[in-house]
């Protein structure tokens, strides 16, 4: 847990609540947690499912991991502490988003459970849906969009996540999305399937 450095602050209650701004949206704020290796189809199932979303009028935010290191936290590496202060980050701007009622996705590797088991203890009961976007290393090797594995292989990226870092998969996540064998749309169909059974979008 990050330690609190500011002296003599104050938390303000505000007047508009999150029910309220979920009232006036017609739906739920939550966040989709997707997780897995690089080349799983993290980014890919999380902005299909943004996409869908919209065009059913959901008020959404899709909060991605490259996106995400080119502004907010461009100031952090790949080592095990600075990974742990980037989904640390996150989880704090995905709280406010799901506390402002939108349906926030976000799309990180973010390796460790214990950085992902603290982003769900910020948020309300039910609210952090952690996705397992499952697919073996063979497959994202073979898939390899950005050539990261090529030169991770060769030894020119040092500390890459499933190589030579390790990747601790969920072990209760509320949604497995086999990545493996299945289509992006029918990833994306089936998180929109979980949110309605769970009463989010209404």
């Amino acid at each position: 847990m990050a330690e609190q450095k500011a002296t003599n602050v104050t938390w303000h209650d505000h007047r508009v609540s999150s029910e309220d701004r979920e009232a006036l949206k017609g739906h739920k704020g939550c966040v989709l947690w997707f997780t897995g290796l690089s080349g799983a189809g993290k980014s890919t199932v999380a902005n299909t499912v943004d996409h869908k979303l919209h065009a059913i009028g959901k008020h959404t935010y899709l909060l991605d991991g490259d996106n995400i290191r080119m502004g907010l936290n461009k100031n952090l590496g790949f080592s095990a502490e600075d990974r742990t202060e980037n989904i640390r980050r996150i989880g704090e701007v995905a709280k406010l988003f799901a506390d402002a009622g939108l349906i926030t996705s976000t799309a990180f590797i973010s390796p460790y459970k214990a950085d992902r088991d603290l982003v769900r203890a910020l948020l309300p009961e039910g609210e952090f849906i952690e996705i397992m976007v499952e697919a073996s290393l063979e497959t994202c090797e073979a898939r390899d969009p950005k050539g990261l594995y090529k030169k991770a292989r060769a030894g020119e990226i040092k500390g890459f996540t499933g190589i030579d870092a390790p990747y601790e998969a969920p072990e209760n996540p509320e949604l497995v999305l086999d990545s493996n064998s299945k289509g992006i749309d029918d990833l994306a169909d089936e998180v929109i399937a979980y949110l309605q059974a769970k009463g989010f979008l209404s």
